[in-house]
């Protein structure tokens, strides 16, 4: 069985914020493949279900983004998961809008969430989607690095502009989570990881 995680805030709140993009990308996936998601188990929603012929096990943690290990930790534990049949779904404020990046495995660059779930499991290990939502710049296109800003930035939500963009991003990840199912990650990475 494969573990498929999107990170995100639980709540209405939050729903189409930034920072949500897994949820929505597991949103995405549970609607694409008839899998409901109306259980609840180890601080997550969950649904089981099949994708590509493969069993999947798709989560999103209730413990907001930056707890996600500790969720995350426990459904590993109750259904005896390795930690490369796991595979999360995320932001990233260093990818362009809409860009998507797989990775293998690595560190958590500076995401809060991943780092909790690379503590929770003491590995990094684990394959990766990680979706562009763009860093705030200031008005002459400097990227900014304040702290507040960039919070307030991934806790508001996209733009109608930006939303064109990134509906058909949620799309193509379900296409690279299928690609991973079938092929792998290192094939995936090679179709979907497009130039800047």
């Amino acid at each position: 069985m494969k573990l498929i995680i999107g990170l995100g805030n639980p709540g209405k709140a939050y729903a189409h914020n930034r920072h949500n993009i897994g949820f929505r990308c597991i949103n995405h996936l549970a609607r694409l493949h008839s899998i409901s998601m109306k259980q609840h188990q180890c601080r997550c929603q969950v649904g089981t279900g099949e994708i590509a012929g493969v069993e999947v096990l798709l989560a999103k943690p209730k413990t907001f983004v930056n707890l996600s290990g500790e969720a995350v930790g426990r459904l590993m534990r109750k259904y005896n998961i390795a930690t490369d049949d796991l595979i999360v779904i995320y932001d990233d404020l260093d990818l362009p809008l809409g860009k998507l990046r797989l990775r293998p495995d690595g560190s958590a660059g500076g995401h809060k969430g991943i780092n909790s779930i690379i503590s929770a499991l003491g590995s990094e290990d684990f394959p990766r989607i990680k979706v562009g939502i763009g860093r705030p710049t200031t008005e002459e296109g400097t990227a900014i690095t304040d702290e507040d800003i960039i919070v307030g930035y991934v806790l508001s939500d996209f733009t109608p502009q930006e939303e064109a963009i990134i509906k058909p991003a949620i799309a193509k990840v379900a296409e690279a989570i299928k690609s991973i199912l079938t092929d792998g990650v290192t094939a995936a990475m090679n179709k979907f990881n497009q130039a800047r």
